[in-house]
């Protein structure tokens, strides 16, 4: 990369996130993606792997922060990909809630991205057919297909931050599958080495808070 990621890019795992197949999971992820994006002022963009976890994770957030100024916006509710990207640079006192091509195929410049949050590692879901008729060509489908696909897609998630050398953000990972997992290092090590913290929200928010008024990563 031609980018200084340990000097640009916070990679935060908190450790008191509860599991994705937990109940109440989502209802800790709206809450969290508040306390960042109340943070940070808006500038925040949460990737998800499913469009009712956008519409029920926007549903709370519209309830919170429209009060502080903060703009809600999610994919296939508010408008097309396109017009939320218009929409999000031209007030970045926003949150903007994408799943599918929001992974790979929006680039957002001026820095209006400075918090980057990946809700659930981006798991196909085993039963779409096309992806379930690949995986049959495997011995072992989930770690020789679905855990490279997904490795591919978080990085290019991972990627939407830093788009140029005067961006600088967070990028905070809720699944904590990436670090309980044996297979959560293989996502790790896909993304460039940027600094790295692993501890509980309240320190992962703190950290926001510094970097929001200048400090380093």
């Amino acid at each position: 990369s031609p980018f200084d990621y340990r000097t640009a890019a916070l990679l935060c795992l908190p450790t008191d996130v509860p599991e994705p197949s937990v109940r109440g999971y989502g209802e800790a992820v709206a809450q969290i993606i508040g306390d960042l994006a109340a943070e940070a002022r808006g500038h925040t963009m949460a990737l998800f792997t499913s469009h009712a976890a956008v519409r029920s994770t926007a549903a709370a957030l519209r309830r919170r922060l429209p009060r502080a100024g903060i703009r809600v916006m999610a994919q296939a509710v508010d408008g097309t990909p396109q017009q939320l990207v218009a929409r999000f640079q031209e007030n970045p006192e926003s949150v903007l809630l994408g799943t599918s091509s929001f992974w790979e195929g929006v680039d957002i410049a001026n820095n209006a991205l400075r918090v980057l949050v990946v809700a659930r590692l981006p798991f196909n879901v085993p039963t779409e057919p096309v992806f379930a008729a690949r995986s049959d060509l495997y011995e072992q489908p989930f770690m020789q297909f679905a855990v490279p696909q997904a490795v591919l897609r978080f990085r290019q998630g991972f990627g939407r931050l830093i788009r140029n050398k005067q961006d600088r953000g967070v990028v905070v990972v809720l699944d904590s599958r990436i670090t309980s997992k044996p297979y959560g290092g293989t996502f790790l090590a896909s993304v460039p080495p940027a600094t790295t913290l692993k501890a509980p929200m309240a320190e992962v928010i703190e950290r926001v808070r510094d970097w929001r008024m200048g400090g380093g990563p």
